[in-house]
Order: C-alpha cells, then structure tokens, then sequence
C-alpha cells in the first residue's frame, strides 16, 4: 500500500484535498521549502536520461495543469538521445520546453549540471538505467530537489539499502517523491485495492501475474561493436546486463510484482524459481550475449504462507499472456486485463471471470485513465500543496522484491526478502565515479561473452 494512503481513503478522496496551493507555508529552519518559490510559481524541470522512458514522463510533467511547468536542462551520455528526445519535446510543448545548447550537458557529471540548473522545490526525472538512481538521488537531496524517478530503483541488495537511507532523509527535508510505478496511479486499482481490503472476494489465497511476449527493449544483444567502449554499450543496451538494469526480470516484471503486492496489502518473505535460456543464436547466426534468461517461473511466499505465481518468456511466436489475477475465498479479482495496468478491473462470485458471476467492473472517466499521468498530477498536486508525499522506500521494496525472484531463478536457490537485501554483492561499485574513460562493470571474456548465470553451480550471487 502506498504511503499516502490508507485502507479508508482513496487516492481519489486524497486529491480532493489537495488541490490548492499552500501558499503561505512555512518550513522549519533548516528544512528545504517543498514549494518553488519563484513569483511566476513555474516549477522547473530537469531531465537526466533521455531515450523513450525519459521523454515520456517530460512530456507527461508537461502536461500537468495544476500550474505552470518548464523543461530547462536535459542530460545523457549519448547525444543522440538528448538530441532526438529535445527534438520531441519541442514539437510537442513548444514553450514549456527552454533547453538552449548550454543547458543540454553529456557525460557522466551532466546529471549535475543538469540538477544544478534548478532551485529548491523544482522536480529533477531520473529515467537513466536504474543503476545510477542512488547515485543521482543523492544529489537531488543535497540539491533540495523533489524527484520523479523511473522504475526499477535499485537492482541489488547494498543499493537498496542504500535508497532507503536515502527515502529517510528525503522524507526528513519534506521533498517530494515519485516512483514510475503507475499501477498504484490507476484509478480502476485504486477502487478494486479498497475493494478487496472490504473483503469483496474474501481473503487473498493466490495471486497470478503473467508478461509473457516477444522480446522488447534491448533484451537481447549481440556483441559490442568495434570503436565503442564496452561501459558505453552496456549502458546502451541495458535491459541486457543485470548489473544495469535487473536485467528484463526486474525491468518488465516489476509492476506486476508492485501491484499484486499491493491487492495482498503485504510484501513476500521468500521466493523460489525456475528459469531457462533457450535460443542463444539469431536466425542469421549470430551469437546473443546478454545476461537474460528467456523464461521465469517465480513463487513468492507471503508471511501467512499464501503465494503468488508468476510466469515470464520473452520469445516470438509463443502464446502472449499479459495478465495479472487475485484470488481469494469467496471470489476473484481481475486486476489487469491486459499490459501492466489495462481496463476494466473486475471482482466476481467463485474462481471464474464469467460475465453472469460479475460483482463490479470498474468505470473511470476518460480523464483519469491514464496512470502515467496520473503519477504526475498526483506529484504535482503534493508539492504545490505540501503534501507528505514520497514513493521511494516503497518503490526500493518492490524493486528488492523482484530482485528476490530473478536471483531465485539466476542461482536455483530458495532466496528470502533477508537474504536479498543483506546479500553482499553489490554488481556495479563505484557508479558515482564513473568517467568515459571507466572500464564497464561487467567484462567480456576474449569472444565478446559475458558471464551468465549459472543455478546450481554459482549460488551465492546472480552470476
């Protein structure tokens, strides 16, 4: 359960009240003001990572009316990101878009020129791979920056304990935090979560979650090509290297995982896991290097012993299952439809979604139905209100929690929610340091291969 809500109050009723903005509030000495204050009220914006996840939540920051909004800064190791993604905001948002050639930084510093173009209370968006989230996340706190930040957030155990070091001093300067976890943003969720916590379909026995399609995003990857550093590829094709991003587990599974934890009210205590690599050549022949697994079968065990189950493939020409279930002792829950958060939501009698056993099938007006927006009118409205608002811890936990059933998978072992977080191995060290010139984290043997995972055999860290 989110935060900021409780089991008697919707998000709905929650933004009832906060829609106004505080204008003659006060902060403690000492404390950071949650409130831009320039006098034109405008809440400036800086993007730190630019491919397509990145630009989408610009432009949806954008879009928010509650109060002006303006893109002034943008960062990326690739300038053909940044560029591309300025070329878009542009022509979307015109004059909510104030990026000049000098407020457009490249490296791996540019995330603070970027932040450093902002005043306490403006909004910094991290959609880099999630490696580098603890990383920039400390300079946003130090800036007195509210932050949204892309999904996952951390993707092993010393780095989310670290991002939860990190939410408690957010929390302690009343900065504002968001999470792209937009499932908790939907409004259809919002109702079936209020419902199930009332006891519509009786207690949560089972949950099922299923993504399961071709492969997308850079799941796959062939070797690095020759003039381009390996660091640079890596960071490239992220969803390839766990150390970057999870992998394709904790990047496509997560908000499967976040929202039926969410429908239980509870987060696992274990996890056990099968997983397999079955096509490690392409059609023409050439070798694929990334770390993934092709398929993922996770059990997750909550503390009163009930399970969730869920099923991952990315492969072509298979059946696509993209579905997410709750199932309790007087009935079932039909969560997402469809995609990661797809209407309707639905509750019925007995274990079958059959139309004459429908108990309540969601209805949300049209302008509410987009989460990805939601999430941003729901910061928003926090900060110009300042309102307690910050998704990071529970965003670090649902990120540990996946973890916790790729690391099942990847070593063929029962791994508990302990075990995760206080395991030791961190995979990539030293991101806060990083130069162009940096060896990558992960190195490829003489054939351009890097390690995989090995259940079984190496049981003690993924790989």
């Amino acid at each position: 359960m989110s935060e900021h809500t409780n089991k008697g109050t919707s998000r709905r009723d929650f933004l009832k009240h906060t829609g106004l903005i505080a204008a003659t509030s006060t902060i403690a000495a000492g404390m950071i003001p949650s409130l831009y204050a320039a006098e034109n009220n405008t809440i400036k914006v800086a993007l730190i990572g630019c491919g397509g996840r990145g630009s989408g939540a610009a432009s949806d920051a954008l879009n928010v009316k509650s109060g002006p909004m303006k893109l002034v800064a943008m960062a990326d190791v690739f300038e053909d990101r940044l560029k591309g993604s300025y070329n878009n905001l542009k022509g979307a948002h015109r004059d909510k878009v104030d990026v000049p050639d000098e407020r457009k930084f490249i490296g791996f510093d540019a995330y603070k020129h970027a932040m450093d173009c902002l005043s306490p209370g403006d909004v910094a968006i991290f959609a880099t791979p999630p490696a580098f989230r603890w990383v920039h996340f400390t300079y946003a706190i130090q800036k007195g920056l509210n932050v949204f930040m892309e999904k996952p957030v951390t993707v092993d155990g010393p780095t989310s304990k670290r991002m939860l070091k990190l939410a408690e001093q957010a929390t302690a300067k009343n900065l504002k935090v968001g999470v792209g976890l937009m499932s908790r943003h939907s409004r259809a969720f919002q109702e079936l979560f209020n419902r199930i916590q009332d006891g519509e379909i009786g207690d949560i026995i089972l949950l099922r979650g299923y993504r399961m399609h071709g492969p997308g995003g850079s799941f796959q990857s062939f070797a690095a090509p020759e003039g381009m550093s390996e660091l640079l590829y890596q960071i490239r094709r992220f969803h390839s290297f766990i150390w970057a991003s999870g992998g394709n587990y904790s990047d496509f599974y997560i908000h499967h995982v976040d929202h039926l934890c969410w429908m239980k009210n509870a987060w696992p205590v274990k996890a056990q896991a099968l997983g397999g690599r079955h096509y490690r050549y392409s059609p023409d022949g050439r070798r694929y290097v990334d770390q993934n697994f092709d398929t993922y079968a996770v059990e997750y065990t909550f503390p009163d012993g009930s399970k969730f189950n869920f099923d991952g493939r990315c492969m072509n020409d298979c059946a696509n299952i993209y579905s997410s279930y709750a199932h309790g002792s007087k009935g079932l829950a039909v969560v997402s439809a469809n995609s990661d958060c797809g209407l309707p939501s639905s509750t019925y009698r007995g274990q079958n979604a059959d139309k004459s056993k429908l108990i309540w099938q969601s209805d949300i007006p049209r302008d509410q139905r987009n989460p990805y927006q939601n999430e941003w009118n729901d910061l928003v409205d926090a900060i110009r209100s300042d309102t307690p608002y910050n998704e990071a811890a529970r965003g670090t936990i649902a990120s540990l929690v996946s973890s916790m059933g790729r690391m099942a998978a990847h070593t063929g072992q029962e791994i508990t929610y302990e075990q995760m977080l206080n395991c030791p191995h961190e995979m990539a060290p030293g991101l806060d340091k990083l130069t162009m010139d940096s060896p990558a984290p992960l190195l490829s043997n003489a054939e351009g291969i890097y390690p995989v995972p090995q259940p079984g055999i190496v049981k003690n860290q993924e790989y």
